[in-house]
């Protein structure tokens, strides 16, 4: 049984929010560490995601664990607490954001191996990929894509 909640994130969370994204980014992709201050990270989290998304967040007691912010069709965000990672936490969120649609796309970067087998093992498939230059990184990405399965329910 995991030892977290999943629960719909409100305006209050988005600090907390922009830290476990910045936190699990910059262990990722440690080249890319540091791109925005934290301070640009909450406005970004608070008045660009919480205004156009739907966030949910997976927490321990009081403790933010892991962040998915969706809109209709796409997977803005995804992060885990880089020590959280393993647990079912990521799932936990994917499967949240599932319930209702029927396709889900999202870009994650081409060098983010472990987030590419993280979405792959959980029917994503690839259908895009650049060299970079439609993002603020520069960094070379790739667009994946979830479809329910005839006879499969997202509810």
């Amino acid at each position: 049984m995991p030892s977290f909640d999943i629960r719909r994130l409100d305006a209050d969370d988005m600090t907390e929010a922009a830290a476990v994204h910045r936190a699990a980014f910059n262990a990722a992709l440690p080249s890319l560490a540091d791109l925005h201050t934290p301070a640009e990270d909450r406005v970004y989290w608070r008045e660009h995601l919480f205004e156009t998304c739907t966030i949910w967040g997976a927490t321990e007691g009081r403790h933010l664990l892991g962040v998915i912010a969706v809109r209709p069709g796409w997977i803005e965000q995804l992060y885990i607490l880089p020590g959280r990672q393993g647990e079912g936490i990521g799932s936990a969120l994917l499967a949240r954001a599932r319930k209702g649609q029927v396709t889900l796309d999202l870009w994650t970067f081409q060098v983010n191996d472990r987030a590419r087998r993280f979405y792959e093992t959980r029917g994503f498939v690839a259908v895009e990929q650049t060299d970079g230059h439609g993002n603020e990184e520069r960094e070379p990405d790739i667009r994946y894509r979830w479809q329910v399965q005839t006879g499969w329910s997202a509810t």
